[in-house]
């Protein structure tokens, strides 16, 4: 007999080459399923579901991932194993909540959006050395104004293909929730994008497609115009992953986590 658990957790993504495990690299991942085979004295490392499987150097604040295992194990391990991840795990990965899952819920399918921030430093007075790993650093001042009037017109679902890698027997239609730029207390450049789901490097793309309207280089429209050929231009810049984060993810109340799930499976395939 085994219980799903829910995982919240945070990290760093600079040391790590990307979520999912990979031979001979170092993942979150198998960082993760290590300590929980230690702090609950599992027979073996467990299968993790994440809800985003960020790349190399992506960050998360707010990750989720369910694992099933025995019952037994973890009712013996549940009240301090909050505690011993603590112990166990690398300082730059952080559970912050553990436990069992409402029925029907899947980390991944049940997830209604996810939203993430892309951070932009576009003054070279203010570039803060100690955020150099979750900041880019631009070199040319940036109009947000003009941004966020490009940004409008990709909001909605559409098939995102200029804006995604493709992959064999993979959608790159998207439903983009939204997409704006705002700054924050110091002046920093931060973008927000929720989507339900994204493809690979797509909101990478998405900043890369508008920093050159900030900068004035090309017209507001410019996106939206790549959007419609719905092919990859060259002339897109994915940028660097240091400034990407998962911030959240949001899901359905308890009753509706299996119908969702049930859902995205059937979009998906």
């Amino acid at each position: 007999m085994s219980v799903r658990i829910r995982i919240d957790l945070s990290y760093d993504g600079t040391g790590f080459s990307g979520w999912a495990a990979q031979p001979g690299r170092r993942t979150v991942e198998d960082v993760l399923a290590q300590a929980l085979e230690r702090v609950l004295r599992l027979a073996e490392a467990p299968r993790l579901t994440v809800a985003g499987r960020t790349d190399a150097g992506v960050h998360a604040r707010g990750q989720v991932a369910h694992a099933d295992v025995p019952a037994d194990p973890w009712e013996a391990g549940a009240g301090a194993a909050l505690r011993r991840l603590a112990r166990a795990l690398p300082p730059d990965v952080r559970v912050h909540r553990i436990g069992p899952a409402p029925d029907g819920f899947d980390a991944r399918f049940s997830a209604l959006w996810r939203r993430y921030s892309y951070r932009v430093c576009d003054d070279p007075a203010a570039a803060d050395p100690l955020r150099r790993h979750d900041t880019l650093w631009h070199p040319r001042g940036l109009d947000l104004a003009a941004m966020n009037s490009a940004a409008a017109g990709l909001v909605g679902e559409h098939d995102f293909a200029t804006f995604c890698r493709r992959r064999d027997d993979a959608t790159t239609v998207r439903a983009l929730r939204r997409l704006d730029w705002h700054r924050d207390a110091a002046g920093v450049a931060v973008a927000c994008v929720v989507a339900d789901a994204f493809c690979h490097n797509m909101v990478r793309a998405l900043v890369g497609a508008l920093l050159p309207v900030g900068e004035g280089s090309r017209p507001p429209g410019w996106p939206s115009a790549l959007l419609t050929a719905a092919v990859r231009d060259p002339a897109v810049r994915v940028v660097p992953p240091h400034g990407l984060c998962l911030e959240e993810v949001r899901y359905p109340e308890p009753g509706q986590l299996a119908r969702r799930a049930a859902l995205t499976r059937q979009v998906r395939e």
